[in-house]
């Protein structure tokens, strides 16, 4: 059984998953008006993976009886000053996602509800994940600079991920 309060922070929860991937889809539009098709494609399929992020959520809500309850969705920013600020955007969007995470995992502990600790544990690991590879393509974008050609091989890079969801 999850209480009201969790079952509100669960559905929020989904609500930031889907802000994350109409995000990413946002910043993969983004790209593509810069004609750097791998950032494109790479931010598309990090809109899948955390559309799927959502619907796991959505699962075991459902799974569990809780009740799903969608909420609007705010409208994402649409411009980045570059690829830089839009990945370094990426990586506090990744950290504040992280803290939501945590939050929800402290409050399924304090209500001893171990069966949503236990699926909070996967969106744990798959937060230090995501930093880790937002800080990533940061550094890379950092060591680039205005380096056309360096850019143009990480656009390379990116366009080649595949996705895991």
């Amino acid at each position: 059984m999850i209480s009201k309060k969790l079952e509100d922070a669960l559905n929020k929860q989904i609500n930031e998953e889907i802000f994350s991937a109409y995000l990413y889809l946002s910043m993969a539009a983004y790209f593509h008006s810069l004609n750097l098709d791998g950032f494109a494609a790479w931010m598309k399929a990090q809109s899948q993976e955390e559309m799927s992020h959502a619907m796991k959520l959505f699962g075991f809500l459902g799974e569990t009886g809780a009740r799903i309850s969608l909420l609007a969705v705010k409208e994402p920013e649409k411009n980045w000053k570059s690829p830089l600020a839009a990945f370094t955007a990426v990586a506090r969007h990744e950290h504040y996602i992280t803290g939501c995470i945590d939050g929800l995992y402290r409050l399924a502990g304090s209500e001893k509800n171990n069966p949503v600790q236990i699926m909070l544990q996967w969106f744990i690991k798959e937060q230090v994940e995501e930093e880790a590879v937002a800080a990533k393509i940061v550094y890379k974008l950092n060591q680039i600079k205005d380096n056309v050609g360096g850019l143009w091989i990480l656009d390379k890079e990116l366009g080649a991920r595949q996705n895991k969801s």
